[in-house]
């Protein structure tokens, strides 16, 4: 992730989005519904060098994690979140992504 974010700022993310939450597998929820609610598709990024258009995000099908949809050359892939490599100007929300991945480094 290229966008530097203040530690401080990305706790204080975490601590709003998991106020009510009962062990890691309602604050993963938590965060997730919070990116979903706060960063703004589209937006671009590159994955593995191909800039590709992020138009949503979903949720895996078990287990933590937090995939991108995106369009590449009229085709739709979902990929996962932190092998995004962000690019200026960066989504409205972006603080969220970045407090999500801090919460993941704690968990794994």
């Amino acid at each position: 992730m290229s966008k530097r974010t203040d530690k401080s700022r990305l706790n204080e993310l975490i601590d709003e989005a998991t106020v009510d939450c009962y062990g890691a597998e309602e604050e993963h929820t938590a965060l997730l519904i919070m990116i979903e609610e706060r960063v703004i598709c589209p937006f671009r990024a590159t994955v593995i060098g191909e800039t590709v258009e992020v138009t949503r995000f979903a949720w895996p099908r078990t287990g933590y994690g937090m995939l991108a949809v995106c369009r590449c050359k009229g085709r739709a892939y979902r990929v996962d979140v932190n092998s995004l490599e962000w690019l200026e100007p960066f989504p409205e929300g972006f603080e969220w992504i970045a407090a999500y991945q801090k919460w993941r480094k704690r968990h794994d």
